[in-house]
């Protein structure tokens, strides 16, 4: 396994001192004002913290309320300085780059610019973050199941104790009971609340005792029949018994009393179970649902195949329209999704190239609406991030729009920034040649695209493009001109729509008549259809704006 340059960054946050890491902690909690940059606006003023637990940040005001964080554990990296993408779009914006970092969250890779008003705030945020990245990386994936279950246990509490009071009474829980899509009876969740109900306030749950309920209404009864089965009805497992249920029901071979006595350590609760050396229904449901408990071979998650076979023998993985963060028709375009879906295992991914402004070619889904990215920025990502977790081939692949111009930009492009790294070898078409290996294209990144003619003539103005062009998956119709930017009417934008509406209604009849259960697509659609009658009869900048969300919705739908 190869280490990433991430987590060699992390690791030097790992040893700081235990001053230095109050001392950022500290002031994280207290909370720090700080400009949050957005596209297209001036940024905003936000007073931004650590919680209590020291596993989100929040910040204030906002619209979002409560949902108004980011949790730790979605994190992906702390950039330092004016690095992402809408800092570079601010370049009239006077900021110090000291004062300036990205915290890039989500899956998809989304940004959180923010800006300081002094470096050492920066620092602080930056080493406090960073440090807490660098604990979550650390644990193992039991400790760190554990304590996700923890947080959203006490979430759960907090967003269900309406009032505030640090307390939860019966009414309170049959609503979390309906908020979860719990289904038992009401008498059974009383029961329950009765039982964990031990303290002298009667009527109330603390959160202690909320967790106790909270144990006994997510107990599998599966799990629990099956650990009275092999435990003659008691409510634990021996050692004996333990290596007997590993043994026929998991099909487990040589198990030995070090094993099960391993097993009773470490994901037994109960201390008084640990000095008996027996395992209880909580560390029994522990076991069965942490990765000791997959059916998945642990041995496979090293590379354990044959890699000297050729490249075509392999299945690879791949991403389509990899720079797309969302739909592929209104989505933003991002440099930053090459190097999540790269350190995310991808091997071969897909750059669409089509001619931009100042002889420059720039990537994005043709003929829609999503943002374009300029094909430098792309390639520098795909350079910085191949191989970081990685040293197997990386696939590109072309697809290619650009006038002979801008495909020279490209070739340029490719063999400036690659470097070494890129495999200019082929093999001559008829030849019964095999592909090389992975083993023997470590560290190596290839070209898939179609070549132009070796007649072309140097000053011609276009060549053919990718036979596999995804752009030709919109059907003809649907296709948004290049002007559409450049001032679109209504008119146009309301034909595209109704187009798209027809033939999304269309497939939905058909699906009734399949399931005639199922009425959700066509309502859905017919609404949409309305309610487009009824705005497009206004003559206001607004409407345009509402077509988009339209259009949204149905692809999203889709």
């Amino acid at each position: 396994m190869i280490v990433t340059n991430l987590m060699a960054d992390l690791e030097v946050y790992k040893n700081l001192s235990p001053e230095k890491v109050e001392r950022c902690m500290s002031v994280m909690q207290s909370g720090t004002q700080m400009i949050k940059l957005k596209s297209g606006t001036k940024g905003l003023v936000r007073l931004f913290y650590l919680d209590e637990h020291r596993t989100c940040i929040r910040w204030r005001p906002s619209r979002k309320s409560e949902k108004a964080k980011i949790i730790i554990d979605s994190i992906y990296k702390v950039t330092e300085g004016r690095q992402s993408e809408i800092f570079h779009r601010h370049v009239d914006g006077n900021f110090d780059p000291s004062c300036c970092f990205t915290i890039y969250h989500g899956n998809h890779m989304e940004s959180l610019d923010l800006i300081t008003s002094n470096p050492e705030e920066a620092r602080t945020w930056i080493t406090g973050l960073k440090y807490l990245m660098a604990g979550i990386s650390d644990e193992d994936s039991l400790a760190k199941r554990q304590r996700t279950h923890d947080q959203w246990v006490k979430q759960t509490f907090e967003e269900a104790d309406k009032n505030g009071d640090g307390l939860l009474n019966i009414e309170e829980i049959y609503q979390l009971m309906h908020k979860l899509n719990v289904n038992l009876p009401r008498r059974k969740v009383r029961q329950m609340f009765q039982e964990a109900d031990t303290d002298e306030n009667q009527g109330t749950l603390t959160f202690e005792e909320f967790s106790v309920f909270y144990k006994m209404m997510s107990l599998r009864r599966d799990l629990y029949l099956l650990l009275l089965s092999y435990s003659d009805k008691k409510d634990h497992l021996t050692v004996d018994e333990l290596a007997q249920f590993l043994k026929v029901e998991q099909k487990m071979t040589n198990v030995t009393t070090e094993q099960c006595l391993d097993i009773i350590q470490k994901f037994e609760v109960s201390e008084e179970n640990k000095e008996q050396n027996v395992l209880g229904i909580e560390g029994f449901t522990s076991f069965m649902r942490s990765p000791a408990g997959d059916i998945f071979n642990p041995l496979h998650c090293e590379i354990y195949q044959d890699m000297d076979q050729p490249l075509s023998n392999y299945y690879i993985a791949s991403s389509h329209n990899t720079y797309l963060t969302g739909d592929q028709l209104l989505s933003q375009s991002k440099v930053d999704m090459y190097a999540w879906v790269l350190q995310d295992g991808c091997r071969c991914i897909e750059v669409d190239c089509w001619d931009g402004p100042d002889g420059e070619p720039v990537v994005h889904h043709g003929y829609t609406l999503t943002s374009k990215i300029p094909f430098k920025d792309v390639v520098e990502a795909i350079n910085k991030h191949a191989f970081v977790k990685n040293e197997f081939p990386v696939i590109l692949s072309i697809e290619n729009h650009c006038n002979i111009q801008q495909q020279r930009k490209i070739a340029q492009y490719l063999k400036e920034i690659f470097g070494d790294k890129l495999d200019l070898s082929s093999i001559p078409l008829g030849e019964a040649k095999q592909l090389p290996s992975p083993q023997n294209l470590k560290g190596k990144i290839l070209v898939k695209g179609k070549k132009l003619p070796y007649d072309l003539a140097e000053d011609a103005d276009e060549g053919e493009v990718s036979d596999e062009d995804s752009a030709d998956e919109i059907e003809e119709e649907c296709k948004l001109s290049h002007c559409f930017s450049n001032g679109t009417t209504e008119h146009q934008v309301e034909s595209f729509i109704r187009k798209k509406l027809e033939s999304l209604l269309k497939e939905s009849q058909i699906r009734d008549k399949e399931d005639p259960d199922s009425f959700t697509v066509r309502a859905l659609l017919k609404a949409t259809h309305e309610g487009l009658n009824v705005n497009l009869k206004q003559v206001d900048k607004a409407v345009l704006t509402n077509i988009i969300s339209w259009v949204k919705l149905l692809w999203n739908c889709e």
